[in-house]
C-alpha cells in the first residue's frame, strides 16, 4: 500500500520526492504559490545519470508510478500523511506560514525526516552527549523545534550534490554527484520499519530496466549523519572567501594538508560524542569526490549573494566542539568570516 509523503522544500526535495514516487507512493511538495503552480501543470523533472551512459536522463514524475501534487504551506493539513521529509534549508522555516505548518505537524505527532545538512535541535536531542541547549546559538530561530517529539525526528544525510540549473525553471533538478541518502534510525520500531521498507523499495525501483543511482540506506547509528560534518566544514564553508566565493574543489584541494586537519578535528568531536569509526567516511574518499564538484556550495553562493541568514553547521560543530574540549583554529577562523560577511549583508539589506 503506498505511502503518502509530505516534502517541505520542493528543490532539493524533488529528488527525494523522485525516489519515492520511482517507488510507487504519492508525494506532496510544500513550496511557493508560483512553484506550486507549475509542479502541479508540468510536474517535476530530475536529472540523473544512469551507470553506463555518459549523459543525463531526465526523469519526469508524469511517467512515474506514484502520484505527486503541489501546495503552498498554509493550506497543507498534516492529517493523513504517513511521514514528514524536512528537505529546506534550516532559516527557510522561520517563515510565518512554515512555522505555522511546523506547528501543526508536531501536533500531528508524525514521524519526520530531515534532509538538512542543519539537524533540527530535536534531533541533537537524542544525543546524550550535546548539550543541545548551548547548541541553539548556532540556529537562526532555535525555537521552531519546541513542540517536536526528539523520539519522532530522525536525520538523514543530504549526501547526493544537485542543484537548480540556472537557465531551467523552478521544476527542474540537475544531480551532479549521484551518492546515497544515509538515514540514522527512528526511536520506534513501527516507524523504523516504515523507513526500510521505504529504502528496500527505492532499491527495487528500476527506470527502463536499469538500476537509478541515490539510494535510501538506514543506519542503526545515530551518528551516520554526521559524517557530512567534516566534509561541509573542510569543504563547502570554506568556499565562502573575503571576495567570490570558491569552488568546493578548490576549498579543500588548494591546501589538501589543512584540509586534512579540518576533517580530522571534526571526526574527532563526532567520535567524541559517541559515533564510531566505522560511522565516518575516509577523508581520501571525500578528497577524491571533491574533485568533480565544481561550483560553490550553496550556502556560499547564497553569502556571495547577500543573504541575511545562512544554515551555521560550522558554528554548530565549534559549539560542541567546545563542550568536550577540541577546537581547531581554522574551523574558528571560518565561523568568523562568515560571522562577517553575513552582518555585511544584514548591514546592506537594513
Amino acid at each position: 500500500m503506498p505511502h503518502r509523503i509530505l516534502i517541505l522544500g520542493a528543490s532539493y526535495g524533488s529528488l527525494f520526492a523522485t525516489k519515492c514516487l520511482m517507488a510507487g507512493h504519492d508525494v506532496t511538495l510544500v513550496c511557493r504559490a508560483a512553484t506550486s503552480e507549475l509542479i502541479n501543470t508540468r510536474g517535476t523533472e530530475v536529472r540523473i545519470r544512469l551507470k553506463g551512459e555518459d549523459t543525463h536522463r531526465a526523469i519526469r514524475s508524469a511517467a512515474l508510478p506514484g502520484r505527486l501534487d503541489a501546495d503552498v504551506p498554509e493550506d497543507v493539513d498534516p492529517a493523513g500523511y504517513d511521514m514528514v521529509v524536512l528537505a529546506m534549508q534550516e532559516p527557510q522555516y522561520l517563515h510565518h506560514t512554515i512555522r505555522m505548518l511546523l506547528t501543526r505537524i508536531a501536533a500531528a505527532r508524525l514521524a519526520c525526516l530531515s534532509l538538512m545538512n542543519m539537524p533540527p535541535l530535536a534531533y541533537l536531542r537524542r544525543i546524550a552527549a550535546i548539550d543541545a541547549d548551548v547548541a541553539e546559538a548556532a540556529y537562526s530561530k532555535a525555537g521552531v523545534w519546541d513542540r517536536f517529539d526528539p523520539q519522532l525526528v530522525t536525520l538523514c544525510s543530504p549526501d547526493p550534490q544537485a542543484a537548480r540549473p540556472a537557465d531551467e525553471p523552478a521544476n527542474v533538478l540537475r544531480v551532479n554527484l549521484p551518492t546515497n541518502f544515509k538515514a540514522a534510525g527512528f526511536a520506534a520500531p513501527v516507524h523504523n520499519a516504515m523507513l526500510v521498507t521505504l529504502a528496500d523499495e527505492i532499491e527495487a525501483a528500476r527506470l527502463d530496466g536499469l538500476e537509478v543511482p541515490v539510494k535510501l540506506r538506514v543506519h542503526q547509528s545515530l551518528f551516520v549523519p554526521f559524517a557530512k560534518w567534516a566534509m561541509l566544514l573542510t569543504g563547502n564553508y570554506r568556499c565562502v572567501t573575503a571576495g567570490a566565493p570558491i569552488s568546493i574543489r578548490d576549498a579543500v584541494h588548494a591546501d589538501i594538508a589543512l584540509s586534512r586537519e579540518i576533517y580530522a578535528a571534526v571526526e574527532s568531536i563526532v567520535l567524541r560524542i559517541g559515533a564510531q569509526r566505522d560511522d565516518l567516511v575516509a577523508f581520501d574518499k571525500y578528497a577524491a569526490s571533491a574533485e568533480r564538484l565544481t561550483s560553490p556550495s550553496s550556502a556560499a553562493r547564497a553569502i556571495a549573494a547577500g543573504a541575511p541568514m545562512a544554515e551555521r553547521v560550522d558554528r554548530l560543530v565549534q559549539l560542541i566542539g567546545r563542550q568536550h574540549g577540541i577546537a581547531h583554529p581554522a574551523i574558528d577562523r571560518a565561523v568568523a568570516l562568515l560571522d562577517a560577511r553575513i552582518a555585511g549583508n544584514l548591514a546592506r539589506a537594513a
